[in-house]
């Protein structure tokens, strides 16, 4: 118990460290959670704005969004910990697989003695290892060795991820033939080394690790076009996960991706065992495989094309309340905004939602949060309501919608009238 209490005596409310920044956020969610299901049940709204239904809605907005943005510095404090954390624990895993290199070794070569192989298998994967740590040192603060394979929105990236485990497998292939050759002697041995680089042998390995990396580099491109070009909305996340390699940025499950992580690590795993079997030579594989691969690559980077879609208004509709009289638009009424695209994938957050904004003419109108049990009503993918400002002209007005990552739909008219 004692040990416990100093322990915890040694965090501050300064403290920066990846335990206080996940209870932070921790504690920021539930804060959040609690003032949403409370103002949900209407509860908690001051009876300086509760007579008015428009008043309290906004007050009720207000509150929600300064809790979100809370929320969410805390969730990039706890991001940012656990990419430092995770830097530091990803050199440890490589230096711990050279360690499991070493048992396997010495536990092989209990029957068949120790050989020369054997020492370039261990020589190479400390070389490798000491080139791994001495890069993620270099991106300690970005995540170690995840900061390669993160993307632009902070997301672990598919198309990054891939072509990296095929260029760390080759070049561990390289490397181990290159040290046994180093210490070989003219004669069969050496010209045996020298053959297992020959092209017609390495040419479906090399075309595999041509070919994804090249993807990875058009689908940076054709990302970046379309977001410049407003035909993708991307917004960033708190911190990579595992699951990016899998999901979409909304998070639910991609086929492109997951067939494409699939795929490639089926022949990466069995061009580590032809390594294995056959450590004298680069891996051989098929070209039955290696066409494998590269469909699977065609179909993410068509996916990748394909993806994404502009924010879109079909109409625009007077939102009429139970037992009211239907009637012309004016100043102070509710409209009600029906299209698709105005919460992209990522912008489920409550911070994200309430960037959200309408613009009414020349009048900016920030869409309310409306709680209930669970979420929110409003804002939704395909309806936004807001109420007209008192500041529009009356007459014909156009009508834009702005989401959160900054993209802007279509143009609607309605008429106002006095």
């Amino acid at each position: 118990m004692a040990v416990q209490e100093i322990s915890r005596s040694a965090h501050t409310p300064a403290c920066v460290c990846e335990e206080c920044a996940r209870e932070g956020h921790r504690r920021a969610v539930a804060a959040f959670l609690e003032k949403r299901d409370e103002f949900a049940a209407g509860q908690g709204v001051p009876a300086a704005v509760a007579h008015s239904l428009g008043a309290s809605r906004q007050w009720v907005s207000d509150e929600l969004t300064l809790s979100a943005r809370t929320v969410a510095d805390r969730g990039r404090e706890a991001g940012n910990s656990w990419l430092y954390l995770f830097s530091r624990r990803a050199v440890l895993a490589v230096w711990m697989a050279a360690g499991v290199l070493l048992v396997i070794q010495v536990g092989t070569a209990l029957g068949t003695g120790w050989s020369t192989a054997r020492t370039a298998a261990l020589l190479a994967a400390l070389v490798l290892a000491g080139m791994l740590t001495v890069a993620a040192r270099a991106q300690s603060v970005r995540g170690g060795l995840l900061a390669p394979l993160v993307g632009e929105d902070n997301r672990l990236s598919t198309s990054k991820a891939v072509p990296s485990a095929w260029v760390v497998l080759t070049s561990f292939a390289a490397l181990l033939p290159a040290l046994r050759l180093a210490a070989s002697v003219p004669g069969p041995e050496r010209e045996s080394l020298y053959a297992g680089f020959a092209l017609d042998r390495a040419l479906p390995l090399l075309a595999v690790v041509a070919l994804t990396s090249a993807v990875a580099v058009l689908v940076r491109r054709v990302v970046s076009v379309r977001i410049m070009g407003q035909r993708l909305q991307k917004l960033p996340a708190d911190r990579p996960r595992g699951a990016d390699l899998l999901t979409d940025d909304a998070g639910r499950g991609s086929f492109p991706d997951a067939q494409y992580v699939l795929v490639s690590t089926v022949v990466l795993g069995y061009a580590a065992v032809s390594l294995a079997r056959f450590p004298d030579r680069l891996p051989q594989l098929p070209w039955a495989l290696a066409l494998l691969v590269c469909l699977s690559a065609a179909v993410y980077l068509a996916a990748k094309y394909a993806e994404g879609s502009r924010p879109l208004v079909l109409s625009v509709v007077r939102r009429r309340e139970p037992g009211d009289l239907d009637a012309v638009l004016r100043p102070g009424d509710d409209i009600e905004i029906r299209g698709v695209g105005f919460v992209p994938p990522g912008a489920q957050t409550p911070e994200m939602l309430a960037r959200l904004v309408v613009r009414i003419g020349a009048v900016h109108v920030h869409v309310p949060l409306v709680p209930v049990p669970g979420g929110f009503t409003n804002p939704s993918d395909a309806v936004l309501t807001v109420p007209v400002p008192a500041e529009v002209e009356p007459g014909r007005v156009e009508i834009q919608v702005v989401t959160a990552a900054g993209v802007e739909s279509n143009r609607c008219s309605i008429d106002v009238s006095e």
